[in-house]
């Protein structure tokens, strides 16, 4: 696996900021794969207004520097949900005005009934997420947004964990961010990578640090991809 090297400012200044709000927690977590990770990312714990605040801030600054195009945000069930919608106010304050739509877990058979809540899927249509572990969350949204007729073109996420996604118990020699790209044809954008969160831990002298760094290395060359 090839070394990763140069500084992305912005995904230094997004560690430094997932790591003070305790979001990145450095340690031993049990990932769904089953392995020992030494980091943990929970965007859960961006919990109140500030922290969503700064954090839409973050996605908008990495989807317009992409230059990806898209019509509307989709928020998948449960986390996409608060990360879009505040990512569609961020970009409204911007001057960007565009729709927002999130789907159920359960479609309501009253009411307005359906999974879907909010503008009509149209026209091309960015997926907004925290991680891709699997890719079954895109892959289920892909699904809902070509049923109703509108294109499934990109997916931003927070954390882009850079190692092999694993096909029935088995690690197989891609990521789910690789396999999005290039079995299901979506762009990716990702604000950070596992590669930052490397490099931040280097180059910050905490001595208490330096063992982390040594775990996050030891896992990225274990379980990591290229990429």
């Amino acid at each position: 696996m090839s070394v990763d090297v140069g500084q992305d400012p912005l995904a230094q200044e997004f560690v430094q900021f997932a790591v003070d709000c305790g979001v990145l927690r450095l340690g031993e977590f049990t990932t769904k794969a089953g392995r020992l990770s030494p980091y943990f990312f929970n965007a859960g714990l961006f919990d109140d207004g500030a922290k969503l605040g700064r954090l839409a801030q973050f996605y908008a600054r990495r989807l317009l520097a992409s230059g990806i195009e898209f019509d509307m945000i989709f928020g998948p069930a449960y986390k996409g949900i608060p990360l879009g919608a505040t990512l569609a106010v961020e970009l409204a304050r911007l001057g960007r005005n565009v729709p927002f739509v999130y789907n159920r877990k359960e479609a309501k058979d009253h009411g307005e009934g359906g999974s879907l809540v909010g503008a009509s899927l149209k026209g091309r249509v960015l997926i907004v997420d925290d991680v891709m572990s699997a890719g079954t969350a895109v892959r289920e949204s892909i699904e809902l947004i070509r049923a109703a007729g509108a294109t499934p073109h990109a997916v931003l996420i927070a954390l882009d964990r850079q190692e092999k996604a694993t096909e029935n118990g088995l690690d197989v020699n891609y990521s789910a961010v690789q396999y999005v790209r290039q079995q299901l044809g979506l762009e990716v954008c990702a604000i950070a990578k596992l590669a930052d969160l490397l490099q931040f831990l280097n180059e910050h002298h905490n001595p208490h640090w330096s063992l982390d760094h040594a775990r996050v290395l030891a896992y990225r060359q274990r379980y990591g991809v290229d990429g």
